[in-house]
């Protein structure tokens, strides 16, 4: 049980006696550690294994630590969530401590908050409805009654939803509702547990006889409500192991706090303590990155950081880059996911790691165009949200009767019509406040509105049935279906997976601690939020962000607070660890052949290439000459572009202006470019355009006939 164990793990599996604290880095063993330790244990016949509760948050983890202990011989301890644990009990207790039938477990509380609602004559839309939800969640597990939901809002810093005397009304109504259909939720089977341990001692004292010692996993996530459970489990028992990281704490807006991880020592005195930091998971580059992020840190739990040592062979330095805006960032994200596929690495093993789940479309878009598979994990894809599908048929309804809707009036132009159009269906000019499924669904509507200004600038006679149009080809050209692809995933979603290759992508202020992060605890959470994203690599780490959201945009954005000291080139706190060896930026350069092809970097006043006026329609800058100074494009080389691009849209199974629109096969019919370099001049012709394409576009232009299987049948 104790070979091939750290002296730390070994430590952890051989104290079975009184309480004991784990502090476990990310990567550090820990489940290997405590699984030893209950196996030890039942072999050494310390543990009985049926004696034994370990929880922990979620049914994948519970799933993997049983399997775990099966392995070690241990397998008839409990391995369970506190959810499931409490359920288990309060259906063997109800009959004796209530009697009866345990009340009907509700799968969904929204139907029931919009009947409180109605009742209470307050009007919610769905995403206000998920909102209130949530906010009820949170309150029943940090054990707060309606009547005290405003103080403890106030108290706590939390951002309501809507007015706090409102929430508090919807939530007294809807535990009166719930009563009245003898019905129970989730929060609830953890509350009614808790109500027959206290006040039935005998079922108490039977629960205790049969579970004599608990181990608890990412003990940083406890809630309130869950730590009053595992008092009442242990009684005037010490027998308790706990195993955590404060510096992993990243969903204080469910309820957890990592003070019960932070305090343990002050209720246990006596408690054994055991630091798990030697890193097994990530390189000696990505660990160092990590401890820096954690050395700027303030705050509680920044206090009780653990310094991360790594146990991995060297591996690359984690890359930094910053791009002109977020297509670029995007696609300069797949072109990287593509080299690593050619090296060799599976696709399963590479993630892309964002702050919000808005981010995912661009990426999905850039992925789908480069013929990468991914999944997407912990959301549903842009085009299959619900708001987004009725922002779609509201947009196709307006551009068919556009003439006849009043919402239009006024609208001179194609992104006025759309902000109209969404501004029905929820979207405003500011974001609403605060988190949660509002801002979320604020954010997809937003990012409909972006993509419709950027639609406008590259074709500016567009109608709105040409954006429809637009629209649909998108959605059908990124939903191919995908078993094994890259990970698409927000950052708060990775938690506990980790991959050899992560690409933590708009690192910048604003997204990077978010807007709405205002008090010194929620930027604090957020630096939380991103070292758990550096820390799911093993090997390769890329770390982005844009200077602006669109092309051609003002490029006022900066990087990530967060990173000041730590990226090359920068000033801060940390700068001795830049100076220690922490990564190297990089702008981004691809190859054709053995050519470096630099990418297009600080902008410069585009001009006619004719006439010498400055350029600022983006068609014009496409072309790079006023619409109304004469061609000397190439006929014969345009016709040949357009049959070649036709073959090649057809193979990808994409709409054609996907490979390239018809205004940049005319810039490369004008230009009839030489070599790679001149190529990527022109405007449209990214690097993963010139990587798939360029061979091809520059064989075509110098006259050659391109391999038969190349030709159109």
């Amino acid at each position: 049980m104790l070979e091939g164990l750290d002296p730390e793990q070994r430590a952890v599996a051989t104290a079975l006696h009184g309480p004991v604290c784990v502090l476990a880095g990310a990567g550090t063993g820990k489940t290997r550690a405590i699984t030893h330790r209950i196996a030890y244990g039942v072999r050494a016949g310390i543990l009985q294994p049926s004696g034994v509760l370990a929880v922990t948050f979620t049914n994948r983890a519970a799933g993997e630590m049983r399997g775990r202990l099966r392995q070690l011989g241990a397998a008839g301890v409990q391995a369970r969530t506190f959810h499931s644990a409490a359920l288990r009990q309060l259906q063997y207790f109800w009959p004796k401590a209530v009697g009866g039938s345990l009340p009907r477990i509700i799968d969904r509380k929204i139907p029931i908050v919009a009947d409180a609602a109605a009742a209470c004559r307050i009007r919610l839309d769905r995403n206000e409805l998920r909102d209130v939800t949530a906010e009820i969640e949170w309150s029943k597990v940090t054990q707060t009654v309606p009547a005290d939901y405003a103080a403890a809002a106030a108290k706590t810093g939390r951002e309501a939803p809507r007015d706090p005397a409102e929430i508090a009304q919807l939530y007294a109504a809807y535990e009166d509702l719930k009563r009245d259909r003898a019905v129970i939720d989730f929060e609830d089977v953890l509350l009614l547990t808790v109500g027959i341990l206290q006040d039935r001692h005998d079922i108490a004292a039977e629960v205790r006889s049969q579970y004599r010692h608990f181990v608890v996993d990412e003990y940083q996530d406890v809630s309130p409500l869950q730590q009053r459970l595992l008092e009442l489990w242990l009684g005037d028992r010490d027998s308790l192991c706990v195993v955590g990281d404060a510096s992993q704490t990243i969903y204080s807006f469910t309820g957890a706090t990592p003070d019960h991880l932070l305090d343990f020592r002050i209720r246990h005195p006596g408690a054994t303590v055991v630091k798990l930091v030697r890193d097994y998971r990530s390189s000696p580059q990505v660990v160092r990155l990590a401890n820096g992020l954690l050395a700027q840190a303030r705050g509680r739990a920044a206090d009780h950081r653990l310094e991360l040592v790594s146990q991995r062979d060297p591996g690359p330095e984690p890359l930094y880059t910053e791009y002109a805006d977020e297509p670029t960032e995007a696609e300069g994200a797949a072109r990287r996911i593509r080299d690593l596929l050619a090296a060799g690495l599976p696709p399963a093993e590479i993630a892309v790691l964002f702050r919000t789940n808005s981010q995912s479309e661009i990426y999905e878009q850039a992925l789908a165009d480069a013929g990468i598979p991914y999944q997407l994990r912990g959301a549903e894809r842009f085009f299959d949200r619900p708001e987004v599908r009725k922002a779609g048929i509201a947009l196709r309804g307006a551009a068919r009767f556009g003439a006849n809707d009043s919402l239009l009036d006024g609208a001179v132009d194609l992104p006025s019509q759309v902000r109209a159009v969404l501004s029905g269906e929820g979207w405003t000019s500011t974001p609403p406040a605060g988190s949660g499924a509002v801002r979320e669904r604020w954010e997809s509507l937003a990012a409909l509105v972006n993509l419709a200004q950027d639609f406008a600038a590259a074709r500016p006679d567009a109608t709105l049935a040409d954006l429809v149009t637009e629209l649909d080809e998108r959605a059908n050209a990124q939903h191919a279906p995908t078993v094994q692809g890259v990970t698409l995933a927000s950052l708060h979603s990775a938690k506990g997976l980790e991959w050899d290759a992560v690409f933590v992508v708009g690192v910048a202020e604003g997204m990077m601690p978010i807007t709405y992060a205002k008090t010194d605890e929620q930027i604090e959470e957020e630096r939380r939020l991103l070292y758990v994203g550096v820390t799911r690599a093993r090997e390769h780490l890329h770390i982005s962000w844009a200077l602006s959201r669109s092309p051609g945009g003002r490029p006022g954005r900066r990087p990530s607070r967060f990173l000041d000291g730590l990226r090359p080139g920068s000033s801060g706190a940390q700068g001795r660890a830049a100076a220690a060896g922490i990564g190297g930026i990089e702008r981004g350069f691809s190859t054709i052949g053995t050519a470096a092809v630099p990418r297009r970097a600080d902008r410069t006043p585009a001009r006619c290439r004719v006439c010498g006026r400055t350029l600022s329609d983006a068609g014009e800058m496409k072309l790079m000459r006023c619409d109304g100074c004469p061609s000397d494009m190439d006929e014969g080389l345009y016709e040949r572009l357009r049959a070649w691009r036709t073959v090649q849209a057809h193979r990808s199974g994409q709409p054609a202006f996907c490979v390239f629109t018809d205004r940049t096969l005319v810039a490369i019919a004008e230009a009839v470019p030489e070599d790679a370099g001149e190529l990527t001049r022109i405007p449209g012709v990214g690097v993963r355009k010139l990587n798939r394409y360029g061979a091809d576009v520059l064989a075509i232009c110098a006259g050659q006939d391109l391999a038969e299987e190349d030709r159109d049948d």
